[in-house]
């Protein structure tokens, strides 16, 4: 892997100023899962870490087939497979609506297609997954609000996909950025990010 660019490059404002979803998930409607995925799975799983309320985070495969779901065979991109995240999380103390908004503001950058950076293929979309009418109808809302509120630069490429299944990575990918904190990708790329969390959303982390 090659190091991308820093997300929030595309942001019109500051990312402080991203805005918490107009369109919320009603009391009991939230299921505390939610999949996402925003290029590598290491800097995002890193990032989501860091949030209080957040119980576990699973790097992954969605989309494609069983027999291809694995890393070396992911990242030829020709699977159909997306690198994403499994998030577990406590509703009462972070909802899935805020979970968007980090990823949106601070985990990756939503206007670039099939990439992130250097980091270019299918494998890198961005995409939400949505595990229920809900959270497609407050997701859905949500990318219609930042559009409409001018927030990017450039269009949205953030995409809504159906899931089938979600397969789990390899373990060795399992919390990589803060056990290989020295691996030149992680300096480069997800370390920067967990700094612009700490740094937009200090009240946030756990």
């Amino acid at each position: 892997m090659s190091s991308c660019d820093l997300p929030g490059l595309g942001l019109r404002v500051p990312a402080t100023e991203v805005p918490s979803p107009a369109s919320a998930l009603a009391p009991g409607e939230d299921r505390g899962e939610a999949v996402l995925a925003g290029g590598c799975f290491w800097c995002t799983e890193a990032v989501f870490r860091q949030l209080a309320g957040v119980r576990e985070v699973l790097p992954g495969y969605a989309g494609g087939s069983a027999d291809t779901a694995n890393y070396k065979a992911v990242c030829s991109g020709t699977t159909g497979h997306a690198e994403a995240i499994r998030i577990t999380y406590e509703p009462a103390v972070v909802g899935f609506g805020e979970l968007l908004r980090v990823f949106m503001a601070v985990a990756h950058d939503p206007t670039q297609k099939d990439r992130q950076g250097h980091d270019v293929g299918t494998q890198y979309r961005s995409a939400i997954f949505p595990l229920d009418e809900a959270q497609r109808r407050v997701a859905t809302a949500y990318l219609a609000q930042l559009e409409a509120a001018g927030v990017y630069a450039s269009p949205l490429a953030t995409t809504l996909e159906p899931l089938e299944v979600f397969f789990v990575a390899e373990a060795y990918h399992h919390d990589y950025a803060a056990k290989n904190p020295g691996q030149p990708y992680i300096r480069a790329v997800s370390a920067p990010k967990v700094e612009k969390l700490a740094k937009v959303f200090p009240g946030k982390l756990r």
